[in-house]
């Protein structure tokens, strides 16, 4: 299998180095391409930046992966996967791993991730895709454990190979030393931590993520994390739904 990296903390992210480890580990061709700066919250947006129509590409070496190819991408990750699907980085990738992203993503929330609409970009391309985020809370500046999520990652590779073209996956893992088996898991209709807006009257828009304490719903993806279980969701790209009837 012919597999792409990509996430959207960065090619410096050491979720994303972790994550082509272990998919070289697991024996798979690897190309690493990643956004050259932090693109969270961008979904499966396609902005790049432009110069006279080109988009800079600089190759890079990632730690303790010396023979695989990495290009730092001035571009949103949805972008990447898509160029990658046309071969900009060698032949199309077969699977495409997004990740391993610094915090959760579940929910409903997951429309607004980069991480998970690459994910989502790849499977419309002709690939099978995994978002993969470590539960990170907001203790962004603590020692993570980033092996704990590719090993979880891992035991769902074959699995993941397996499934037909388009198929997305959407694993997350709390950040702990050891973990159990994932468990499939409904999204929840909102996730542990959330965004809120802050008063400001200088004319701008302040933001802040906070820790809700609301119980969540029994079973999803946000209660099962929250109670230190890896979860993993299939997740159904963009269709037409048969269900809504608009008549004109």
């Amino acid at each position: 299998m012919r597999v792409l990296i990509t996430n959207d903390d960065g090619i410096d992210s050491p979720g994303l180095a972790a994550l082509a480890r272990g998919a070289v580990a697991h024996g798979w061709t690897t190309v690493v391409a990643a956004p050259a700066r932090e693109s969270s919250g961008t979904s499966a947006g396609l902005t790049a930046a432009e110069d006279d129509r080109r988009v800079q590409v600089e190759r890079r070496e990632l730690p303790g992966l010396p023979d695989v190819p990495a290009y730092a991408v001035a571009a949103h990750p949805a972008f990447i996967a898509l160029v990658a699907s046309q071969g900009a980085f060698g032949d199309p990738p077969d699977v495409v791993l997004s990740g391993v992203n610094r915090g959760a993503n579940v929910g409903r929330a997951v429309l607004h991730s980069g991480t998970v609409g690459a994910a989502l970009t790849a499977a419309v391309n002709g690939a099978r895709a995994m978002a993969v985020s470590l539960d990170v809370g907001l203790e962004l500046t603590e020692p993570h454990h980033w092996d704990t999520a590719v090993a979880v990652a891992s035991t769902l590779f074959d699995r993941l190979a397996a499934l037909p073209v388009g198929a997305v996956l959407n694993l997350n893992v709390p950040d702990r030393a050891e973990v159990g088996a994932p468990a499939r898991a409904a999204l929840a209709e909102f996730g542990a931590v959330r965004t809120r807006i802050k008063d400001s009257d200088d004319g701008t828009i302040a933001l802040a993520a906070i820790l809700i304490e609301d119980e969540l719903e029994p079973g999803t993806d946000a209660a099962l994390l929250a109670g230190g279980r890896p979860t993993v969701t299939p997740l159904r790209s963009v269709g037409e739904d048969p269900d809504v009837e608009v008549s004109f």
